[in-house]
């Protein structure tokens, strides 16, 4: 029994994998896990530097305190350093994948679109055109057969 089971397991399982939605999503993780690699480095090495202009380099340092003290672990501290950082990280990387992902695949599908409905348009106005001329010659042919008809 279980040799039947096996082969139908393993075979959908290789089904499931080949599909292109699984391959492309497996794509877009590599892909995104790299670019998360090249956001970080332009905030650290660019973003970083321009606000440590301003303050610290590093963003983690920015806090309030909610108590009357804060020393080391006593106080209540709000950290939010690290959540601009990472608000920054994402407005970045959300900017980067808009502008050189979605808008030029954007533009490429409406090019493509245009370029089906120009297609589309002129095979029919060849249909058309040759919707006529068969209404021509149907016409054409009825007026012979009126006259044949009604010559005999």
């Amino acid at each position: 029994m279980s040799d039947k089971k096996d082969p139908s397991v393993w075979q959908g399982f290789k089904a499931f994998l080949m599909r292109g939605n699984v391959v492309d999503l497996a794509v877009a993780v590599v892909v995104g896990a790299a670019f998360t690699n090249i956001v970080n480095a332009v905030v650290k090495g660019m973003i970083s530097p321009v606000i440590g202009a301003i303050g610290t380099k590093n963003l983690d340092h920015y806090d309030s305190c909610l108590s009357a003290t804060c020393q080391g672990d006593q106080g209540i501290q709000i950290m939010w350093g690290s959540v601009l950082g990472a608000t920054l990280q994402f407005l970045i990387t959300a900017a980067v994948v808009y502008f050189l992902m979605v808008l030029p695949m954007a533009k490429f599908l409406a090019r493509q679109e245009a370029r089906k409905k120009a297609r589309e348009g002129t095979e029919a106005a060849v249909e058309l055109t040759e919707l006529e001329v068969l209404k021509e010659i149907r016409d054409e042919l009825v007026a012979r057969r009126r006259s044949e008809y009604g010559e005999r």
